[in-house]
């Protein structure tokens, strides 16, 4: 059997720390990147919580650096805010990003330091490899096990004019030091716990089908949704077991591993609609939609979907490979019910007569293009009915 002529990448950080405690060896990495002024992207309820002084006093103490804080970071992350972070980096001098937080302030600081290098506004970067300059040195603590914006080459942004979550893909928006620490995780409220830990799933399950995945964010894929399946469940029931933290972090670094070299499908490109619509949780979002788009996708990617079923720990052991793969779907409305996700969009406030504009909106998202079945406008559609 001969291949047509095809080059994947792998996209990584530099150097990423990963473990109980890894966030005290920030200091040392700042060093390392040469930085005297960082600015500190993060969002109020960090700040609230008292993170954001624990971390700049960890950076004042053991570099001597002056820290600038931007904490007006918001939920689904808009243009707006990385105009008035590129404003704030520029005015107070600063020579390095770091981002603290989940997936909202890791893209709204990728946001910012690709418009300080690069000039113009955020939506010259929409779409893949727009940039021709690299970012400041770029640092990402990450305390949510979801996103896995601290090692992507992802930026997700609303155009509020548009109403539509902006997909920047770009190597260049890659941090350069990622860190996963669990115990910046433990205070996650468990709502927050469930939506992140199904939207690491999601990244796994939609890189697992993708139309480019490879061997390599294959074993990823797998053992993320092999993590996710085991603990997910107990760390939503209690937050403060650290193993649980722990090993949900490795999963939603696994996914990040897997979609961000694999990319996603319509999963997402049928989420960022919702969240640019709406200004909906996306982990949330996707939870919902997952399902349904994993039935669509089933009839082109029946093996794929047992392996999945398999990794959820499912007994496929006499099944036909079509009830087998369809364990994998019963498997993750099981998760999501287990969890309290809500049950549909419709709880979420979704208005029917909205779909087709969105609808519209999804086909052109850059995730939609390694779906592993190519829907129709009217699919589309469908599908948001059905997750209604």
């Amino acid at each position: 059997m001969t291949h047509a002529e095809a080059v994947y990448g792998f996209y990584i950080p530099t150097v990423t720390l990963m473990g109980v405690g890894s966030h005290k060896q920030l200091g040392e990495q700042i060093k390392t990147l040469g930085a005297k002024k960082p600015l500190l992207v993060t969002d109020k309820g960090i700040t609230d919580a008292g993170l954001t002084a624990q971390i700049a006093d960890l950076i004042k103490d053991d570099t001597g650096c002056e820290v600038v804080v931007f904490d007006e970071t918001v939920p689904n992350p808009m243009d707006k805010n990385v105009a008035d972070g590129v404003a704030v980096f520029k005015e107070s001098g600063c020579d390095m990003i770091i981002t603290l937080g989940g997936g909202s302030p890791h893209d709204c600081g990728k946001g910012i330091g690709i418009v300080a290098t690069n000039g113009g506004t955020i939506h010259d970067y929409e779409g893949v490899d727009q940039s021709t300059q690299a970012m400041p040195p770029f640092i990402a603590i990450n305390t949510t096990a979801g996103t896995a914006s601290e090692m992507t080459r992802f930026c997700i942004i609303t155009d509020t004019s548009r109403k539509v979550k902006m997909a920047i893909v770009d190597w260049r928006v890659t941090p350069a030091i990622a860190i996963n620490d669990p115990l910046l995780m433990v205070g996650m409220p468990s709502s927050l716990t469930a939506a992140t830990g199904m939207d690491a799933l999601t990244h796994a399950v939609e890189a697992y089908v993708s139309t480019i995945a490879t061997p390599v964010t294959d074993a990823c894929a797998l053992k993320a949704i092999e993590l996710v399946s085991d603990y997910l469940r107990p760390v939503v029931a209690n937050g403060d077991d650290i193993e649980a933290r722990d090993k949900m972090a490795y999963a939603e670094y696994l996914a990040g591993m897997a979609f961000n070299n694999a990319s996603l499908g319509h999963v997402h490109a049928m989420a960022h609609q919702l969240g640019g619509f709406y200004n909906l949780p996306h982990g949330v979002c996707n939870a919902i939609l997952l399902p349904h788009v994993s039935r669509y996708n089933l009839i082109a990617r029946l093996d794929r979907f047992v392996d999945i079923a398999i990794a959820m720990g499912e007994n496929v052991e006499g099944l036909s490979t079509r009830e087998a793969a369809e364990l994998a779907i019963t498997a993750i409305q099981t998760l999501s019910r287990d969890i309290g996700i809500p049950e549909n969009l419709t709880a979420l406030g979704v208005k029917k007569e909205d779909l087709p504009t969105m609808a519209e909106n999804a086909q052109k998202d850059a995730c939609g293009v390694t779906n592993p079945r190519r829907p129709s406008l009217e699919d589309v559609i469908e599908i948001y009915i059905a997750a209604l």
